[in-house]
């Protein structure tokens, strides 16, 4: 049988390349990088610069069963090479697994979202989450996914590696007492994401931890783990009261090997 053809664009990034890893052995997989020059000898990589490239040459090369969007950068860009993957999955064969974020309900804050609440951002990200979000329904429901995620931690992931910085030059780490949130890591995500390719699921969802915690007590708990530090935490209160940015799932759960906790979650970070 012929092996599934996935396109990853944004594959250099943290969340793009954690995808092509978990999935080039069972696929036969491709991605995009704009400037890290040490993908340039690997054939299944393309360079793609979201603001001068046309994203369907690329399409045309691959002709992907998948196309996995991760792309990060210029938000007009962004969404002109959306349009025009709207375009192409009309004409072709492919599926959209899009990666948007929790923060298309940064508006909501008094409670968390579900994967059939209506969307609102205050923010510029979430807002243009939104804008592809809106883009995609308008399209058959066999040919997109859309995957909310939310924070994203791992041993070397960019929020890890931030934190890690600032212990070492003893800076103040900002923590938001009043922000409830849930969270995931690169290794469940991209799980995740592999069984939804491998089942050819579409629709919505939800893929970060089943349960929820407090951004302060989630970032001391990963600390702890990172080693026997003395961190200088600062403190910020946005609200007086508690503020909810989390996408639970509901409506579309995985099944219960392919879910995670927050803990389960600290309990991956290893001491640095």
């Amino acid at each position: 049988m012929e092996k599934k053809k996935i396109l990853i664009l944004g594959a250099s990034g943290f969340v793009g390349n954690a995808i092509y890893k978990e999935l080039c052995s069972y696929f036969d997989t491709y991605g995009t990088y704009f400037s890290n020059r040490s993908f340039s000898t690997n054939k299944q990589f393309f360079r793609y610069d979201l603001e001068e490239d046309d994203i369907f040459q690329i399409l045309e090369r691959v002709h992907p069963d998948v196309i996995i969007s991760a792309l990060r950068g210029n938000f007009p860009a962004q969404i002109q090479a959306h349009q025009h993957l709207m375009e192409y999955l009309m004409k072709s064969k492919a599926k959209l697994y899009f990666i948007s974020s929790a923060n298309v309900f940064d508006a909501y804050s008094k409670y968390p979202s579900y994967e059939y609440d209506k969307t609102l951002s205050e923010s510029v990200f979430g807002r243009l989450k939104i804008k592809i979000e809106n883009m995609m329904m308008r399209l058959p429901k066999e040919k997109t996914a859309i995957l909310r995620v939310p924070m994203v931690f791992g041993n070397k992931s960019p929020r890890v590696r931030e934190i890690k910085a600032l212990l070492d030059s003893n800076e103040p780490i900002e923590v938001f007492p009043n922000l409830i949130i849930n969270v995931t890591n690169d290794d469940r995500l991209t799980q995740q994401i592999h069984y939804l390719i491998n089942r050819n699921k579409t629709g919505i969802f939800h893929l970060g931890s089943s349960d929820l915690i407090q951004h302060e007590e989630f970032i001391k708990d990963i600390i702890q783990r990172m080693g026997n530090y003395h961190p200088i935490l600062k403190r910020v209160y946005t609200t007086n009261e508690d503020r909810y940015l989390a996408a639970l799932p509901k409506d579309h759960k995985l099944p219960k090997n392919l879910q995670i906790t927050c803990q389960e979650i600290i309990d991956h970070h290893i001491s640095v």
